[in-house]
């Protein structure tokens, strides 16, 4: 098919061990799944269907974090209030719909470091509004995420420390048993709102401790068993 003019190409991030990128598909984020990081945020935590959100799959929105690598974030414009969300990501080698809990697994092709990037106060304003989210979420560079370790590499992860720091000070800082809905549970539930596919991204929710950055600021993300990132916010 031509085209009038050049399509934006595909994000790829890339993989441990690997010479060729995972391409990103679609980004899928689950919101509210640590109870603690429900209660900071003005809402009972108790175990309610988990909600969905999306970000852009394109370059302006996913930015790759290479291993050892630091990356620069731009300060995003129209907010005041920009939060850090540390979050683990799960990528989709094989789709699939309607997926039972216990085949979730089957489905990963791996797992990385990412952050969710938020307006904060674009966000509440919007939620007090009853209106969508996506200025607060889907902004332009707003996903920073690290390589990937395949899941023939790493085993399933069901547990482990997530801690981010800034400027060397831990801020946020849970372990992954504490998601109120488990990968394998959060596949299955999104699996039947959408028709996964190979490519798919799933950032599986933050725990507390969420607070703004500004510019000069540092941010060290770092999940057991995977490779760390690094984001100055610029």
């Amino acid at each position: 098919m031509n085209f009038i003019f050049p399509p934006q190409p595909i994000v790829g991030l890339p993989v441990n061990g690997a010479h060729a990128a995972f391409p990103v598909r679609r980004v899928y984020c689950v919101g509210r799944n640590y109870a603690a990081h429900a209660r900071e945020m003005g809402f009972d935590p108790e175990r309610e269907p988990p909600f969905f959100f999306c970000k852009p799959n394109d370059a302006q929105s996913i930015v790759p974090v290479a291993a050892g690598a630091t990356v620069e974030l731009p300060y995003p414009s129209r907010t005041e209030n920009y939060h850090h969300e540390i979050e683990l990501v799960v990528a989709i080698g094989k789709g699939g719909a309607d997926i039972a809990v216990e085949d979730a697994a089957q489905h990963i092709f791996g797992y990385a470091v990412g952050l969710d990037m938020t307006r904060r106060d674009l966000q509440m304003r919007m939620r007090e509004q009853g209106r969508p989210w996506e200025i607060g979420k889907a902004f332009d560079f707003s996903a920073p995420i690290g390589p990937i370790t395949r899941l023939a590499d790493s085993g399933e992860i069901n547990s482990g420390a997530i801690v981010l720091t800034v400027d060397g000070n831990p801020v946020q800082g849970s372990d992954l048993s504490h998601l109120i809905w488990s990968v394998s549970e959060t596949i299955a539930q999104l699996s039947t709102l959408f028709a996964l596919q190979p490519g798919d991204l799933i950032m599986t929710g933050t725990p507390e401790g969420v607070g703004a950055v500004v510019r000069g600021d540092t941010m060290v993300a770092h999940i057991d068993g995977l490779t760390p990132i690094t984001v100055n916010v610029v």
